[in-house]
């Protein structure tokens, strides 16, 4: 799949469809081979129906692992990802909910724990993001709404998760570059990222005596739903990048495999940076 550096003029209202999206995000990069590396291990994955935690499902499935994804209304692109999904000969758990909600949370855990027979992998994707270009436009039920999503359904998941785990099993969560060089119009965004980092790096010290390993992605400028649902001119989107062009979830996802896979077996409250050549710390 040839990627684009310009994408044509699109709106779409939250939380976003990734089958309206022109051009669609590339899931799998064609030829992609699985080796086995998370041979019927079962991985929960937070916004899994569409961008980045799509292509992670998929990826995890070619891999070997079964799959739960959380969704919160996007019917056609969860139905779609478990179609992926099963097309590699692996289970789909499609589970559809509020992550806002602690109860919920606890729900779709223990549901992936009885359906799908436990959980070794858990992938806090989920995200929102509302632009403003002024901090007194970020209302308090904003603020409210981009935490409650973006970051405390991390710490709901992963207390809820890590009963169930075992040595070996892992935590990934997706962070954003936004944290390591700001934004000025994602202030609020970028606050809950910057939290994922410090929530991943000390939930990891934290679990390295149980032998569970907590990592991070820290994903650039990414063509996912989520663009079109909240930027008003995607046409330039991603063009600032030192590779000229944004990424698609195809060339992220293989991160998360590496991190959820015993290649990485030494390595825990890191993030991996896949962000089209940002030079950024941490």
């Amino acid at each position: 799949m040839k990627k684009p550096s310009e994408f044509k003029d699109q709106k779409q209202s939250l939380p976003g469809q990734q089958s309206k999206m022109k051009p669609e995000p590339e899931v799998i990069r064609k030829g992609y081979k699985g080796s086995g590396k998370l041979k019927n291990k079962v991985a929960l994955i937070s916004g899994g129906d569409s961008g980045i935690g799509k292509s992670v499902a998929v990826h995890f499935a070619r891999e070997g692992a079964d799959v739960a994804i959380i969704y919160l209304s996007e019917v056609k692109d969860a139905k779609d990802t478990k179609e992926l999904v099963e097309k590699e000969g692996r289970k789909c758990l499609l589970i559809e909910g509020d992550l806002k909600s602690e109860s919920f949370c606890k729900k779709a855990l223990n549901q992936c724990v009885k359906e799908l027979g436990g959980i070794n992998i858990l992938v806090n994707n989920a995200a929102v993001q509302f632009p403003k270009n002024e901090l007194t436009s970020i209302t308090a039920k904003q603020l409210q709404t981009t935490f409650e999503t973006n970051i405390f359904s991390f710490f709901h998941l992963a207390k809820m998760a890590i009963p169930h785990f075992k040595a070996g099993d892992t935590i990934i969560n997706t962070s954003s570059v936004t944290t390591y060089r700001g934004s000025e119009h994602l202030v609020d965004y970028a606050s809950t990222k910057g939290a994922i980092v410090g929530f991943t790096r000390s939930l990891a010290l934290m679990l390295a005596k149980d032998k569970i390993r907590v990592n991070g992605v820290a994903p650039g400028p990414i063509w996912t739903p989520l663009i079109p649902a909240t930027f008003d001119d995607v046409t330039k989107f991603g063009q600032d990048t030192a590779l000229g062009r944004a990424g698609q979830p195809s060339e992220v996802a293989p991160a998360y495999v590496f991190l959820a896979s015993d290649d990485s077996s030494y390595i825990t409250g890191q993030f991996i940076h896949v962000n089209g050549g940002e030079i950024v710390g941490g």
